[in-house]
């Protein structure tokens, strides 16, 4: 069950304005600490190393597969959350998350991780067996929301995911040519995202239960952990009930829809 009345209640339309001009909007209090405790918990036990002994980190990043227990689902699926989906997507427009995504979970490490670099997070074509070829189109097919959950404390030195500001913008622009086949993360990446190169960067930081809501069209990156504590992040996507239009009557246009009308 959707509660538009509670979608608007928890994002006013400053934040719903913050979200179409600069592509993210933060929600602190997403889902409670509780639930981000329960689920390092699991992540601990598949990780292999000891989170009271920083000599068995030997890893800058280790990679977790797809979570489905009780406490990832509870956290994707809060009245707040679902709240929010609303407002951003539409009413009856997404799909209930049923899995939390994979883990990258990062280490206080000298080391070069290995995957730093600037992208977006593409949607279709995973048959494709190299991922570069992954694709997006500007109906942003299979993706409504790009999501951060934060299932850690992360302060500014502990790896927290960068944002290029309002980049969702340079992206649409990008994809417009394309149509419907879209582009490949290869082609995307040709130029190394110089078209969002000068946009100002944002950190998302924020308590565990924080959530960044994103257009599936920003630019982020990883970066090295250089702090203490390990980073526990997901980068779930929400999944669209429908495609996304972008020929509705004004009005009726999701702020995600909207983004990318206005970049037009």
């Amino acid at each position: 069950m959707t509660h538009p009345e509670l979608g608007a209640r928890v994002l006013d339309d400053a934040q719903i304005a913050h979200f179409v001009e600069r592509g993210f909007v933060r929600l602190d209090g997403a889902f409670p600490p509780v639930l981000a405790e329960q689920a390092r918990a699991i992540l601990w036990r598949d990780l292999g190393c000891d989170p009271d002994d920083p000599a068995s980190w030997t890893k800058p990043v280790i990679r977790l597969g797809m979570y489905t227990d009780a406490p990832f689902v509870a956290a994707a699926n809060t009245p707040r959350l679902r709240g929010a989906f609303d407002r951003l997507v539409g009413v009856g427009r997404w799909l209930p998350c049923r899995a939390m995504g994979t883990f990258p979970v990062r280490f206080p490490s000298p080391e070069d991780p290995g995957d730093t670099g600037w992208h977006v997070d593409v949607s279709f074509g995973f048959d494709d067996p190299d991922f570069m070829n992954w694709r997006v189109n500007l109906a942003s097919k299979g993706r409504a929301l790009l999501m951060l959950f934060l299932f850690s404390d992360i302060g500014e030195g502990d790896a927290p995911t960068r944002i290029r500001v309002g980049s969702h913008q340079d992206i649409a622009r990008q994809l417009a040519p394309a149509g419907e086949a879209g582009l490949s993360l290869r082609e995307l990446a040709a130029d190394g995202f110089a078209g969002s190169t000068g946009r100002k960067e944002v950190l998302a930081t924020g308590q565990a239960g924080t959530v960044y809501l994103c257009h599936p069209f920003l630019v982020h990156s990883a970066q090295p952990h250089r702090g203490k504590t390990p980073r526990f992040m997901a980068q779930p996507p929400l999944l669209p009930r429908e495609p996304l239009s972008l020929d509705r009557p004004d009005g009726t246009c999701s702020p995600v829809e909207a983004a990318i009308r206005q970049a037009l």
